[in-house]
C-alpha cells in the first residue's frame, strides 16, 4: 500500500459545479449567509486572515487555475508535510459541525493530475 502524501477536508455533497467544496469554502459560505454567531465569525475571520498570511493562494500565481473549462473540478489538497497548516483545521471542522455541515477527511498518494504545486499544497484535477 502506498503511503498518503496528501490530505483534503471537504464537504460530502457536490457543488453545482461538480466538485466537493473544501472546508474553507464551506465555512466562507456560512459567513456569507450570515449564519455564524459573533464568536464564530471572529474565529472565522481570524482563521482566514491567518491562512491568507501563511498559505499561498494558487490563484495569485495562475488566475485561470480554477477555470472550469481548463481544469474541470480542480481542488486543493494539503501536503502531509504542511503540519503547521493542517493543525489549524480543527477549528473549521468544529465550526462546520456546529452548523450540521457534513464533511470528510480524505488521504491519497495520488489525488489526480497536478496542475499547481507549492511547498504546502497541490491543486489537482481528479481522474475519471
Amino acid at each position: 500500500m502506498t503511503q498518503a502524501r496528501y490530505i483534503r477536508f471537504q464537504g460530502t455533497t457536490r457543488s453545482p459545479h461538480g466538485h466537493y467544496p473544501g472546508i474553507f469554502a464551506l465555512a466562507n459560505g456560512l459567513a456569507r449567509d450570515g449564519r455564524l454567531s459573533e464568536e464564530q465569525y471572529r474565529f472565522w475571520r481570524a482563521g482566514n486572515d491567518w491562512y491568507d498570511a501563511h498559505y499561498a493562494n494558487p490563484s495569485d500565481t495562475d488566475p485561470l487555475l480554477y477555470d472550469r473549462q481548463r481544469n474541470p473540478c480542480a481542488v486543493a489538497w494539503f501536503k502531509t508535510t504542511a503540519t503547521h497548516l493542517i493543525a489549524r483545521v480543527d477549528g473549521y471542522l468544529h465550526l462546520l459541525a456546529a452548523h450540521g455541515v457534513p464533511y470528510e477527511r480524505l488521504e491519497s498518494a495520488d489525488p489526480g493530475r497536478i496542475v499547481y504545486e507549492d511547498d504546502d499544497q497541490v491543486v489537482v484535477v481528479p481522474r475519471g
